[in-house]
């Protein structure tokens, strides 16, 4: 490379190059990055423990590149990778990886199993990093609080806070600015967006997808750590949050605490529930018990449909329960926030037939809406009925995994989660753990393909819903 080059041109370092997370997600979204920011320069560098020639290497980069047709930046990022077999956890393996990515501006992407993440980052601290470096971690971010903080401060030895990129792809660029969006620039929905208008809030995350090979991962995490810990409570704060003064990365990540802060929730053998998908069909594809899924241990009684109550005490919160739920092996797939709106103090004898309140459903991915409202019925004025107002939320041009790695390459933490709120996370729903483990909350569970246990309510139906 030129001198030029190396000025503009920043080293994606990837430590766990041959796992699935840098083939089925890194590289596609890098490519999609790359094709609409075609000014962007990336040098990559993969590193991992088998080794790996570069013939081998190149071609495991092709192919990602290939699945979203990035043509002429597919052969630039292909004339400059290189790979390095090195461990990640040893202070050696990463100088070696270290002295291959140069001195210019750097990101080093932990695509690691989370113990091996917290090993990779005790070894970093015993390296000499360019003075550019941005540190990527995917979820979880430890396994409980103590081992957060553990985390937060071995990263604190190698890089500063705002280098630290703790993945979230749930808080991809457009999804924030769209919640943000609705409710701060529309005179409609902020006077009303409290405790005085809204009556729940459901935060719903439903998956068509089993096991998909993940027991190592999954069965040891379970569907409480894996989704509502590390995703679902953010989306729960965008939602929850007062208004910011504005959109970069300090004002929204303050706004973003502030909520987590005051949540909490408060009797767990009340306001949690758990399940776990046993034999069933999703579709045409037959679906067997969670226990006999490959790589399962039954006895560690994990869950794969989790679902909590969280208060949030603050004056404008208080009293409104924020239901977040996840599962596995479901009949269909719904990613959405339910806004539940409080039925009005009153209705005027005469006007009959509904009385279901007015809600308001944000689609994730894609990102749409619909607002819910009670009108007079067809042919009948003094019958009431439902009107829904659909439409679509403004959507990115990248996928999450591009969305991240755009601001990760800017060294810009906006859609990162910051130290102090991955601890809050942990803070938040260890009281639920310590209550499953104590078995205080029964294991239910719940036919692959269906809607989850028959005793459940239906999730983000009409109306309120309480645990």
């Amino acid at each position: 490379m030129s001198q030029s080059d190396a000025q503009t041109t920043t080293t994606l370092l990837i430590l766990g190059a041959s796992g699935d997370l840098t083939s089925r997600l890194l590289l596609p979204g890098l490519a999609t990055l790359l094709t609409v920011e075609t000014d962007r320069r990336v040098r990559v560098l993969g590193s991992d423990l088998p080794d790996m020639d570069e013939d081998a290497w190149r071609d495991r980069v092709r192919e990602a590149f290939t699945k979203v047709d990035a043509g002429a930046e597919a052969e630039r990022v292909l004339g400059d990778t290189a790979y390095i077999a090195a461990d990640a956890t040893d202070a050696d393996g990463l100088q070696r990886a270290l002295d291959a990515a140069g001195d210019g501006p750097l990101v080093i992407y932990c695509a690691l199993p989370p113990q091996i993440t917290a090993k990779a980052c005790a070894a970093l601290a015993n390296v000499s990093l360019p003075e550019q470096t941005t540190l990527a971690l995917e979820k979880p971010f430890g396994y409980d609080a103590d081992s957060a903080r553990e985390l937060n401060r071995t990263l604190a030895r190698s890089v500063p806070e705002e280098r630290v990129f703790r993945i979230d792809h749930f808080l991809g660029l457009y999804t924030v600015l769209n919640l943000l969006g609705l409710r701060f620039t529309n005179r409609l929905f902020e006077p009303v967006w409290n405790r005085d208008s809204i009556e729940s809030v459901e935060i719903i995350y439903d998956e068509m997808v089993t096991l998909e090979g993940r027991a190592g991962y999954f069965d040891h995490a379970g569907a409480l750590r894996d989704m509502i810990q590390s995703h679902l409570l953010q989306v729960m704060a965008v939602v929850a949050m007062d208004p910011p003064a504005s959109v970069g990365e300090r004002d929204l990540r303050d706004a973003i605490g502030q909520v987590l802060r005051a949540a909490r929730i408060v009797d767990p053998a009340e306001h949690s529930r758990r399940a776990r998908y046993t034999a069933g069909s999703i579709g045409e594809r037959e679906v067997p018990d969670y226990t006999a899924e490959e790589g399962v241990d039954p006895d560690l009684g994990t869950e794969t449909l989790a679902e909590v109550q969280v208060d949030i005490a603050n004056h404008r919160w208080a009293g409104v329960p924020f239901i977040l739920r996840s599962g596995k092996a479901f009949g269909e797939i719904r990613k959405r926030v339910v806004i539940h709106f409080k039925p009005p103090a009153h209705i005027p004898d005469g006007l009959l037939g509904q009385d279901t309140p007015d809600s308001l459903t944000i689609d994730l991915r894609p990102d749409s809406f619909t607002l819910s409202l009670t009108t007079n019925g067809a042919g009948d004025a003094f019958t009431l009925g439902r009107t829904d107002l659909t439409g679509q939320l403004g959507g990115g041009q990248l996928e999450p995994y591009g969305e991240v790695l755009s601001s990760m390459l800017d060294a810009n933490p906006r859609l990162a989660v910051r130290g102090d709120a991955a601890e809050e996370c942990w803070r938040i729903l260890e009281p639920v753990q310590r209550a499953w483990d104590a078995d205080d909350v029964p294991l239910e569970e719940y036919p692959a393909g269906s809607q989850g246990p028959s005793s459940w309510p239906t999730a983000g139906a009409s109306g309120a819903r309480q645990s």
